[in-house]
């Protein structure tokens, strides 16, 4: 796969008054990263463009905003009830549903405010792909500015909506330094079409206010 080396990355501008992007260890409380994590930064760029032809590469997370927590305690429910479950109800006539007031439950959520990031990425087109990647960084350019996206753009959690737009070059990371422990990286999903994935993670450091994706964690991506 080729990560279009020869050009500088795309960047974009992501922030919003409140994001979650939670730890995997965490099995019933959420608990977010100090910072947006790769996984989340590319999830915000296939919002906005994404084509069969190429992956993102993302290369930096720059933090805008200093680090600031919330907590907060909401009901919600243990499960949800499935496509075949609800069929088999409207079919059987039985008189089975699903009823939140009988699987609700309190969870505590810690996590981040007042967050602006800038993403850096590049646009890793496929070795059976013969289009060179400044078609498609050109698209992704056209898009930002236009204001255009194919789905809504969220900082970890769908309630938690980003704002996108290009970055205007007076933008500073912080000035902090930390290392952010463990870092989930992606998931590597397996081939069946099952969903399930083996997650992998990374060794991450915030360095003057940026997050740098080490390049061979993408050796995999094919």
């Amino acid at each position: 796969m080729a990560a279009g080396g020869r050009y500088a990355p795309v960047a974009v501008k992501v922030s919003g008054p409140y994001a979650c992007f939670t730890r995997p260890e965490m099995k019933v409380e959420r608990v977010s990263y100090d910072v947006m994590t790769p996984s989340a930064a590319r999830g915000i760029l296939e919002s906005i463009f994404w084509k069969p032809e190429f992956h993102w590469h993302v290369r930096e997370i720059r933090v805008l905003r200093d680090i600031r927590y919330f907590s907060l305690r909401r009901n919600e429910v243990t499960h949800r009830a499935s496509y075949r479950a609800v069929r088999g109800w409207v079919e059987g006539g039985d008189g089975g549903g699903y009823y939140a007031n009988e699987d609700r439950a309190q969870r505590h959520t810690l996590g981040l405010r007042d967050v602006a990031y800038i993403i850096l990425a590049d646009v890793a087109v496929r070795t059976d792909v013969a289009e060179d990647s400044a078609k498609y960084r050109d698209q992704f350019r056209r898009r930002v500015a236009r204001g255009q996206s194919h789905t809504m753009s969220y900082l970890g959690c769908r309630e938690f909506t980003a704002n996108v737009e290009e970055p205007d070059g007076t933008e500073r990371p912080i000035d902090v330094t930390q290392d952010l422990g463990r870092m989930l990286f992606d998931l590597d999903y397996l081939a069946d079409g099952s969903g399930r994935g083996t997650p992998r993670f990374f060794a991450a450091t915030l360095v003057s206010g940026v997050l740098h994706v080490p390049p061979d964690l993408y050796v995999q991506k094919v």
